[in-house]
């Protein structure tokens, strides 16, 4: 039978988000067995045994629905930030939120400003509301925040900046930030997207909430996905102007955080010395592999996250599928704008050196 329901468009055309793959799967299909997974910069710590604790005690009510704004997370993290509570709102992931805004603000005809080589994302959930996905070319491997300032037009509903950047791991400083946001219309949102600020040790960079006070048009976002471990658990936040976040709430689905996801999430805020141990250990093991991988002849973009975006001497789709082979599991960044480059998550030492040893031996170095 074949099915008629036709898509329009700007839906049939697009082209999805492909998530890694999981251990499971890629053991099973090749036969592998202790595969290391370095392709999805995901916490190879997982998360605080004390969000874990909570997220257990919490099990027996699961048939109860959650609090729908998610109001104790929303007073912790208002708490542990300090805004108020009126300025948080949480998304199924910090993505949600992005898509969350989309529906809020998009309609066809209008456009939204992004980094070429950013978040892939970005590019879905505005084409997917039929705008236009306004794409500004890197300079070296980092937003031109001055070039996406001057692309935007009276057509523009939204500026978006992932700062730290997935997948060059590069940032842009607090005062390029602020001068980005002084020079975008009072009527355009920009979103900053700051899933890997735990990991930053910059001394020019530091989360754009500071800013809140002075841009009633500034959404900031974070998440439990990465520092924190709970990336299966889905959850992110957001910071704005009040008035801005009731806007999104009206977009919003009812109960879009779990109940587990909300306190396991409460408990891992609280526990800020597992935080610290998981930015310390990437930290020791960034300098190690990124020193590892200069003495093997390797060139690769400098970063301040959980991940490296390392260039290799074959198509990415190549050096992906040799890796596999070798049981360790990265991400080929061809859909980026990055034929020649592979990102790969930092892990334990064990891990890393997994990594290391498998690219040395598939690249001939």
């Amino acid at each position: 039978m074949k099915m008629k329901i036709e898509a329009p468009p700007h839906i049939k055309n697009l082209t999805p988000y492909v998530p890694g793959k999981p251990v499971q799967e890629v053991e099973r299909e090749l036969g592998l067995t202790n595969t290391v997974k370095m392709a999805s910069n995901e916490n190879p710590f997982g998360p605080s045994p004390k969000a874990l604790e909570a997220g257990r005690r919490f099990l027996d009510n699961v048939h109860i629905y959650p609090e729908g704004s998610g109001l104790y997370l929303c007073q912790a993290l208002s708490r542990h930030y300090g805004v108020a509570q009126d300025q948080v709102i949480l998304g199924n992931g910090s993505v949600e939120l992005i898509e969350i805004a989309a529906k809020a603000l998009l309609v066809p005809g209008t456009n939204v400003v992004m980094s070429h080589g950013s978040f892939t994302m970005y590019r879905i959930a505005t084409l997917a509301m039929n705008a236009e996905a306004r794409e500004i070319p890197m300079a070296n491997r980092t937003h031109d925040l001055e070039a996406m300032a001057k692309a935007v037009d009276s057509k523009t509903k939204m500026v978006l900046v992932a700062n730290p950047n997935n997948p060059t791991g590069t940032y842009n400083s607090a005062a390029t930030v602020e001068k980005l946001l002084e020079a975008v219309p009072d009527d355009v949102l920009v979103v900053i997207d700051e899933a890997y600020k735990e990991f930053v040790k910059a001394p020019d960079y530091r989360s754009a909430d500071c800013l809140l006070g002075r841009h009633s048009n500034l959404l900031v976002l974070g998440t439990f996905a990465k520092a924190y471990g709970l990336a299966g658990l889905r959850v992110g936040y957001g910071f704005g102007h009040k008035e801005l976040i009731a806007i999104l709430h009206k977009a919003r689905s009812p109960f879009n955080t779990s109940s587990i996801a909300q306190v396991a999430a409460i408990a891992a805020l609280e526990d800020g010395d597992f935080v610290k141990m998981v930015a310390e250990s990437n930290d020791r093991e960034m300098k190690r592999v990124c020193a590892a991988l200069s003495g093997m002849g390797f060139s690769f973009t400098p970063s301040v996250t959980n991940f490296l975006l390392v260039d290799v001497p074959m198509a990415s789709s190549e050096c992906y599928r040799k890796l596999l082979m070798e049981g360790v599991i990265i991400r080929p960044m061809e859909g980026w704008g990055f034929p020649n480059s592979i990102r790969v998550t930092l892990f334990t030492k064990e891990g890393n050196d997994r990594f290391l040893k498998a690219l040395a031996k598939v690249t001939g170095r």
